[in-house]
């Protein structure tokens, strides 16, 4: 690998912006030098920003690849390599892909196993360097489900699973209090009649009274044999942030209330809040908005969720609420390394993995130059 160095940029280092020059070598940063000049050999970035490579927690890019449309399933290997270019475009660099675990085999609303074989299919392309991009496991704890156990016993510490996230997507509560939210999201997807959503609801009520408390013990425990961080999803009251704190979780997935938000700083526990959500200024289930909890400083990281591009955009939008890019970038950044237990990335620092990202502002939409994954050109 050969040496770089990235002169006349603005580097965001984590508490400042400074114009200077960054050389990489064998893949990290190994120095970081103040000035506007720019050395024989070195890449001239014209004053545009250097920032850290993005870190992805928690994204459904991967799923909708491999199901570009209900009950089309495509391609695995092609659908992985599409999600990995994609994801290295928008300068996200260290992404943790989502994969639901715990299946309903029966039934009009049905959704099948499917994370074992793709994670396998993941890692092999990995083995022969096919990857631009670093990748880790986010598995999807579907605690309302009839397969769980069986499906989160085929993993291992082997398979780079980083985060287990405990999901219960029971109708009434949480993410889906309002049920009519959730009606017509199943049948824009499923092409429900309303006799077949209402058979879906009660099988997936029926389904939480037989196996929820047994599956989210198993999660928890699971998560622990894989060396994972556990983190909570859509918590809403005091009551759901006390029982994750309970199971030890650090991190909470989209809380849907400002009390929810509250509560888990109280319990020292990080919210993360869908970019998404920020952009189009609320929640697409009537939840709260990612900017009320920004300016009640109860934000701490940024999840692209549905939309690869929008974590860039998020990030400077926040800049702007804020006006502080340093701490804006560090929610897409540093934030999530540190949540995910990655300490040698997720900064510009000497030592640390040269992930970098070239971006320039026009007209306020930032445009990304230039994408670094431990010092090679991935975009």
């Amino acid at each position: 690998m050969t040496d770089m160095t990235l002169a006349n940029a603005r580097i965001v280092l984590p508490d400042e912006v400074i114009h200077g020059s960054i050389t990489v070598r064998d893949g990290h940063i190994a120095a970081i030098e103040p000035g506007k000049g720019v050395p024989p050999g070195a890449v001239d970035v014209a004053g545009d920003l250097i920032i850290p490579g993005l870190i992805e927690l928690h994204t459904d890019n991967l799923e909708r690849h491999i199901q570009p449309r209900p009950r089309v399933d495509w391609p695995h290997a092609a659908a992985i390599l599409a999600h990995d270019g994609e994801l290295a475009s928008v300068g996200v660099t260290t992404v943790f892909d989502a994969m639901r675990v715990g299946s309903v085999p029966g039934g009009k609303g049905r959704y099948l196993k499917y994370a074992r074989n793709l994670a396998s299919e993941l890692w092999e392309l990995r083995a022969a360097r096919a990857l631009r991009i670093n990748h880790y496991l986010h598995l999807r704890a579907e605690v309302c489900s009839e397969t769980l156990v069986e499906e989160m016993a085929e993993f291992g510490p082997q398979d780079r699973v980083g985060i287990v996230s405990l999901m219960d997507h029971t109708p009434g509560q949480r993410q889906f209090r309002d049920v009519s939210k959730l009606k017509a999201y199943v049948q824009g997807k499923l092409n429900l009649t309303d006799p077949e959503f209402e058979e879906h609801v009660a099988q997936l009520h029926a389904l939480r009274r037989a196996h929820g408390d047994r599956h989210e013990a198993a999660a928890v425990a699971e998560a622990a044999r894989y060396g994972a961080v556990l983190a909570s999803h859509d918590d809403t009251t005091d009551a759901h942030v006390a029982t994750s704190a309970g199971h030890g979780i650090a991190l909470a997935e989209f809380p849907t209330t400002l009390e929810a938000a509250r509560a888990c700083h109280a319990h020292g526990i990080k919210v993360m809040m869908g970019a998404p959500n920020l952009i189009r200024g609320g929640s697409h289930s009537g939840n709260v908005a990612a900017h009320e909890l920004a300016a009640h400083d109860l934000l701490d990281i940024l999840s692209s969720d549905y939309v690869p591009s929008a974590l860039m955009s998020a990030a400077f939008l926040l800049a702007d609420l804020w006006d502080d890019l340093p701490r804006a970038i560090a929610t897409v950044t540093a934030n999530p390394a540190r949540a995910a237990g990655l300490e040698d990335r997720g900064r510009i620092a000497t030592g640390l993995h040269a992930d970098l990202v070239r971006v320039a502002r026009i007209k306020g939409t930032p445009v990304i130059r230039g994408v670094w994954c431990h010092g090679r050109q991935v975009g």
